[in-house]
């Protein structure tokens, strides 16, 4: 065994959420090392996304999820703008493809509001089809301040501003077991990797993803009653052959079990329809079943009806690390700190799904707020 080494902070992982953190500690100062399980950054669910840039309207007014949204969409706009990160103000239009569900756009707009989102614009059919000639619907919304980004120039950018401010980037990482030693310490967390190298710390952020309810279960000196489930969402995505006739992303209202099949671009304009929601098991299991697009046709052709036959491909699937359940609304993010678990130093970063890669700066401000 190796002697143990004593540093202020570690993170645990180096997605979006765990590199912006890095880089929010390694600012203020303190010695920081990122711990990574991959042999690269982001390859989990931050590289397996839509890269959209959410406004921020459907979350409950309150949530976490709201509020660090709103804010962690300014920070980030400014930030890609600052560092030179590939992105695009692309703008949304939620559509409304049924005279029933006209009605909803209003209460749309009163969510928004009460999330500080006061740029929605509501438009008429013909409005709506003179910016988008090939839509179909009764009326619809434009959010004029969403957009997409280039996930992976932004993690650059971050584990560059990380490693510059003194932060350590450890990949092939894995993180074996945690454990808190109570009393006198002034290096009170231990973290233990897979190769037998043990860090104390005073601080430590469990920023895993989809690993991070695992850790947080698997810490000594814990108590785990505070602490949620693990559910995996998986979210199928599937690619459209040729050019889409669309210049904003499109997103049907959003019915009970989600926001519907919508359509994003990324930043060549290329198409993707979905995330769909596909609950399992296995949190590997990223393969997409291409019969699942048999039931996006019908849902595009909603907004959509010139969408030929066999247009859509089977694209890429990624994975939502949910704290709640098929039955369940969807959980708020969960940042448990001090104040909730009694630990000094420790803060556990649970249900980080959407809008993580939006609120990632602003969850990074709000975590070296919490230390």
């Amino acid at each position: 065994m190796r002697p143990m080494e004593q540093i202020d902070a570690v993170v645990i992982g180096a997605g979006v959420v765990g590199l912006a953190v890095g880089r929010a500690l390694a600012l203020s100062g303190r010695e920081v090392v990122v711990l990574e399980s991959e042999n690269a950054i982001g390859t989990g669910t931050s590289s397996r996304n839509s890269e959209v840039i959410h406004a921020g309207i459907y979350y409950p007014a309150g949530s976490l999820k709201a509020r660090l949204c709103v804010q962690g969409k300014d920070m980030l706009y400014a930030y890609c703008a600052e560092r030179g990160v590939a992105h695009q103000r692309l703008g949304k239009l939620i559509v409304a493809t049924s005279p029933d569900q006209v009605q909803a756009l209003d209460g749309i707009v009163a969510k928004a509001a009460a999330n500080g989102v006061h740029d929605l614009q509501k438009l008429t059919a013909a409005q709506a089809r003179a910016l988008e000639p090939a839509l179909s619907c009764e009326a619809a919304l434009l959010s004029p301040s969403t957009g997409v980004v280039d996930s992976h120039g932004l993690m650059l950018a971050l584990q560059g501003d990380m490693e510059n401010a003194g932060c350590l980037l450890a990949l092939v990482s894995p993180v074996q077991r945690i454990a808190v030693r109570q009393g006198t310490a002034t290096h009170p967390i231990v973290v233990q990797t897979q190769d037998g190298t043990e860090l104390a710390c005073k601080v430590l952020v469990n920023a895993a993803g989809l690993n991070a309810v695992a850790l947080a279960r698997g810490m000594d000196g814990l108590d785990h009653s505070l602490l949620p489930q693990a559910h995996y969402a998986k979210g199928n995505y599937f690619t459209l052959a040729g050019k889409a006739p669309f210049s904003r992303l499109i997103y049907p209202v959003p019915e009970a079990a989600g926001l519907g099949v919508h359509l994003t671009l990324d930043l060549g304009g290329q198409a993707k329809f979905g995330p769909d929601v596909q609950w399992v098991d296995d949190r590997a299991d990223l393969q997409v079943d291409p019969r699942r697009g048999d039931a996006f046709y019908a849902e595009v052709r909603k907004y959509w009806p010139d969408l030929a036959d066999g247009a859509l491909q089977a694209g890429y699937a990624g994975m939502r690390p949910k704290i709640s359940g098929p039955q369940e609304a969807s959980a708020d993010f969960l940042i448990q700190g001090p104040a909730e678990h009694g630990v000094p130093g420790l803060v556990h970063l649970l249900g980080i799904e959407s809008p993580g890669l939006t609120s990632s700066l602003a969850i990074a401000a709000h975590v070296a707020r919490l230390l």
